[in-house]
């Protein structure tokens, strides 16, 4: 039970963050791969205020998130005010960036990655184990409501405006660069929610965790389950944990079962952009949304 439950903790953790990827590369069209990034920003920032602070864990885990949220909001303003093309080569030089000061410095714990990383939960065990699921199911709920909530009623509509056409946009008097920078430092701070839980769940992060492969994965869970869609990316995060078990299972070499993760993630990314582009969920809820006209799930043009 404690398998199912560890299970069902990193599906809420990837829920998240597919969600909250979702956001911004789905609704808002802002091509980024620095979200595991941020991810790291919320894992290790909870992680050492923890430590060095002693404030409980739910403060940490708030700071981790407003630490990522300022850290995309330096990212992204000077790239969206030229072009949001030069958003990609922003995201790519924080991510490989940042990634490099944590391996390189003391206070991250270099290449071996920051241990002993307070636990939320004072007592260990099934019962523990389960009343962080519930947290984590909350959190992961919260999410999802944020999301539905604001590409919903007139706001959804200036986002799918602004996606659709950034210069008729612009035309009408609106600040396309607030709305794609708004978009993208909730969705980033949502990534530093999920980063926290990850932290104080496993107790440890290392570098390793927070490298581009995690980019792909997390663009395959909202490919695959429904891109533009509120449920497709957790049903793409529930399947995308079940798959590196499926490999697992296969006893390959560790050599060998990395950069097979890696083409897989890859590889069903390209197969449902040709053959499924609007995803699992997609095609049903793109029929709805066509006869309710309702932005928070709109099809793929």
């Amino acid at each position: 039970m404690e398998f199912v439950g560890a299970m069902l903790i990193q599906i809420g953790i990837f829920t998240i963050l597919a969600t909250s990827f979702n956001l911004i590369i789905g609704y808002g069209g802002l091509m980024s791969i620095a979200h595991p990034i941020f991810f790291a920003l919320g894992a290790y920032g909870s992680g050492l205020i923890t430590q060095a602070t002693g404030i409980p864990v739910p403060v940490g885990i708030a700071f981790g998130m407003m630490l990522a949220t300022l850290a995309s909001i330096a990212v992204a303003l000077p790239s969206l005010r030229v072009s949001g093309d030069y958003l990609v080569i922003a995201s790519i030089g924080f991510q490989l960036g940042l990634l490099q000061i944590i391996k390189n410095s003391d206070w991250s714990g270099g290449p071996g990655g920051l241990t002993n990383i307070p636990p939320m939960m004072a007592t260990v065990g099934p019962a523990a184990i389960w009343s962080y699921v519930a947290i984590v199911g909350i959190a992961a709920i919260f999410t999802i409501l944020i999301v539905r909530w604001l590409v919903s009623g007139d706001y959804g509509r200036a986002i799918t405006a602004m996606r659709d056409d950034e210069e008729a946009f612009r035309g009408l008097g609106h600040d396309a660069v607030s709305l794609k920078l708004a978009l993208f430092a909730i969705g980033s701070g949502l990534a530093g929610l999920a980063g926290g839980l990850y932290g104080h769940y496993f107790l440890f992060v290392t570098p390793e965790q927070f490298e581009i492969l995690y980019s792909a994965a997390m663009l395959t869970m909202v490919v695959v389950g429904g891109i533009r869609t509120i449920w497709g990316p957790a049903l793409g995060a529930v399947l995308l944990q079940f798959m590196p078990q499926a490999i697992n299972f296969l006893k390959l070499p560790s050599s060998v079962t990395g950069p097979l993760q890696g083409i897989l993630f890859t590889g069903l990314v390209l197969v449902f952009l040709f053959l499924r582009p609007r995803g699992l969920l997609g095609r049903a809820l793109g029929a709805r949304v066509v006869q309710e006209d309702d932005p928070t799930e709109a099809p793929l043009k």
